[in-house]
């Protein structure tokens, strides 16, 4: 009764934040991308998928790549928390301390109008870029849960998966890598195995707020022979009723699966460093590998993120109740 008595709480809280946010957001104009950080209302974007693609589109294996120090790792996460806690005013200088921007934009390609917030990083636009990540936040709905891509291109079109599933149920996160894993020096750059990256900040302040997470990575069809998705809760177990959700539902779409809590997979996730920290906290993380075969075919990533939905969907509308 205790633990109910408690969620109700938070629950509450997170509404009453979210109320907040809308309001900051209504009277306090955050930057329109493409324009001054101080400039008019926010602009609307054919199609979030397309918005993300283009940004990865130049990420490459010999790219930049600086690791940030842990003032700037702090001041970005600490900035997401002021927004999801509606606070999009102090989260500004914030940023631009650390030379990040927040921009608002509407979502016109799937045709729900939703808003979100995107934080970026300034030398994306530049020539020396640092290659640090990306976030986007939905502003439709109070936040419920994220979904994190940290190897984007690398592991081939798991950004495309990534913003389909952010767009595919409300009041989700999208933590966006901003950096091919392979950029830089000693895989500074490689988000899932890195506790220095702004990337992994951010997504601890997320599972320090009980947020769960999905995070997409994506294999070669001959690293595992046979299967189209590895399915993990990588180090923790919090995740395993969710977990067998989507695996019912992805076996359900035709996909072969190969659940790594049955019996032993290959690209298990057991060393990410973002479900190390969910399962310390003991928050739902899942870890989930995509075979080549199922990212080249666009049918076959619409049935995966329709898959994804019946877990991304049930986190908000539990979380709701």
């Amino acid at each position: 009764m205790a633990k109910v008595r408690a969620r109700a709480i938070i629950v509450a809280a997170v509404t009453v934040a979210f109320g907040l946010l809308m309001a900051a957001l209504s009277t306090n104009t955050i930057a329109r991308w493409g324009g001054d950080d101080n400039s008019g209302a926010s602009d609307g974007v054919r199609g979030l998928e397309r918005r993300i693609t283009d940004f990865t589109a130049g990420l490459a294996p010999d790219g930049d790549y600086r690791e940030p120090r842990r003032a700037e790792r702090r001041d970005v996460a600490h900035a997401v928390g002021l927004v999801l806690d509606g606070h999009p005013e102090r989260a500004r200088p914030l940023l631009a301390d650390v030379g990040f921007r927040l921009r608002t934009l509407t979502d016109t390609g799937t045709g729900t109008g939703r808003r979100y917030a995107e934080l970026s990083d300034r030398t994306a636009d530049g020539p020396d870029p640092r290659g640090w990540a990306r976030v986007y936040v939905d502003l439709s709905a109070p936040v419920r849960w994220s979904v994190q891509v940290p190897h984007p291109v690398s592991d081939a079109d798991t950004e495309r998966l990534g913003a389909r599933v952010l767009l595919d149920s409300p009041g989700g996160v999208l933590v966006l890598a901003g950096a091919h894993r392979r950029a830089g020096d000693d895989d500074a750059a490689d988000a899932a195995h890195r506790t220095d990256s702004v990337f992994d900040a951010v997504c601890d302040e997320l599972a320090r707020r009980g947020l769960p997470g999905v995070q997409i990575h994506g294999f070669a069809d001959d690293s595992a022979p046979g299967r189209d998705v590895v399915a993990s809760t990588g180090k923790g177990r919090a995740g395993r009723p969710d977990a067998r959700r989507l695996t019912t539902a992805l076996t359900a779409r035709h996909f072969s699966v190969c659940r790594a809590w049955v019996r032993s997979c290959p690209l298990e996730g057991r060393d990410n460093v973002q479900g190390r920290r969910a399962a310390t906290e003991h928050v739902p993380f899942l870890h989930i590998e995509f075979a080549r075969s199922v990212r080249a075919s666009d049918p076959r990533m619409r049935r995966a993120v329709a898959a994804i939905g019946t877990v991304t969907g049930r986190w908000a509308k539990d979380d709701a109740d």
